[in-house]
């Protein structure tokens, strides 16, 4: 019998729980939890009538070591899913070692204030020393390693998309068709149209933060850092279409160039259309994306967060949400010394997803991968002690539960490079 606990109700959780439920001979009882227990409420007397799989649900401040580690040992889980907001990874990792759980999560750490003395600190010796100055990076995260290991519990970090799907293609390259890599280009495209003159696709205060920040990729052992938005390249999408995209840091660039360390360069690009960037330059212009407290009429509010209060809950896209994404990986490299390029990736379409599970697909891209790897730790394939990100982890079971329950791949052996 497994017992997983879900941090988070939100629109990614929501559909990682409902494709648990799809699996209730694997997820057979699981306890939804987030601050709005309402939600979690809702949620599971939607699913009940569906599924075989036990659901409770509990309120939860994902902020609090203690209020986790109470709920923890009152439901005594074999999994703890966070798919809560990225700040509260770390509380969240220091509740499941005082619980003895393994853990897993969807995005690496951020912090909520970016103007705490003690992370600020460690934030900038990174920046002078590792050369670029995006404020997620993993390495908040690697420093549980040790604590993992001595406990004989495994952390996996990063179980989405991308980071998470594109990282398993890249293993799945590395072990099946290329003996050395030499670059990796990981494209996000999303085609679809929600109708609305500006909107985000998850969580707006994480995804304007992302977006703003200044670009960097990994070449000849470096980074390279840019003014934001200021590489762009157009790409013909399969199922999609000619589309804009722009160089951005991202995630999975750091643990990739640790783990395959031949590489000689990797880059992320994702797609924007000009009604987006132009609202979001507005945005910065006036201060609205920061992340430092302002005084207003006697009270203190952070810019951002009362922008991601007027802006449309990436959760009610789904309905109005027409078109595909594209999202994969383009590599270069050698197999038995015959140079060769390989690109690999998932087409998924905004209707279906919402026909499906109610929701938009970019829930859906990273859902459905929190419930795969979950398989895979329950299962007893992805489970070993330590801190690992998804390249570390045997790519083929994975890949095979990804094209089972909806994110099947695609293959191009000879497809269009980026410049």
């Amino acid at each position: 019998m497994s017992r997983v606990l879900i941090i988070g109700c939100g629109g990614v959780a929501s559909v990682a729980i409902s494709k648990c439920c799809m699996v209730s001979d694997v997820f057979e009882e699981i306890c939804i939890a987030s601050r709005t227990k309402s939600k979690c409420d809702a949620l599971a007397e939607k699913l009940r009538p569906v599924t075989k799989t036990k659901i409770t649900t509990a309120q939860v401040n994902a902020d609090s070591v203690e209020e986790l580690v109470s709920l923890i040992n009152e439901y005594k889980p074999d999994l703890v899913m966070n798919i809560a907001l990225p700040y509260q990874d770390l509380t969240i990792m220091d509740a499941c070692l005082e619980c003895n759980v393994n853990y897993m999560d969807t995005a690496n750490y951020e912090p909520e204030n970016t103007d705490d003395p003690e992370w600020r600190a460690k934030y900038e010796k990174r920046c002078e020393e590792k050369g670029f100055s995006a404020y997620f990076d993993y390495s908040w995260q690697w420093a549980y390693k040790k604590k993992f290991e001595d406990k004989g519990l495994t952390a996996l970090l990063g179980c989405g998309f991308d980071p998470g799907v594109t990282q398993a293609y890249c293993a799945y390259a590395k072990k099946h068709i290329f003996d050395e890599i030499d670059t990796i280009d990981i494209l996000d495209c999303n085609g679809g149209d929600h109708g609305y003159a500006f909107a985000t696709n998850f969580n707006p205060e994480i995804n304007l933060r992302e977006v703003s920040a200044p670009g960097s990729y990994w070449e000849d052992g470096h980074w390279i850092e840019i003014p934001a938005m200021s590489i762009k390249r157009e790409y013909e999408f399969d199922k999609v279409g000619k589309k804009d995209m722009y160089l951005l840091h991202h995630e999975e660039i750091e643990s990739l160039a640790l783990n395959i360390p031949e590489v000689k360069r990797i880059r992320f690009f994702m797609t924007f259309g000009q009604s987006y960037l132009d609202h979001m330059r507005c945005l910065e212009d006036v201060g609205m994306l920061n992340t430092t407290p302002i005084m207003y009429e006697g009270r203190e509010i952070v810019p951002i967060q009362f922008l991601k209060a007027l802006l449309p809950d990436p959760a009610s896209l789904g309905p109005r949400t027409k078109g595909k994404t594209n999202i994969g990986c383009i590599f270069t490299g050698r197999k038995d010394g015959v140079e060769k390029k390989w690109y690999i990736y998932n087409v998924c379409d905004h209707e279906e997803c919402y026909k499906e599970v109610g929701s938009q697909a970019i829930s859906y891209t990273t859902g459905v991968p929190a419930m795969c790897g979950a398989l895979m730790m329950l299962k007893g394939l992805w489970i070993k002690p330590g801190v690992f990100t998804v390249e570390e982890m045997d790519p083929d079971p994975f890949l095979e539960a990804l094209d089972k329950y909806g994110l099947p791949r695609s293959v191009s052996d000879n497809p269009d490079l980026v410049e």
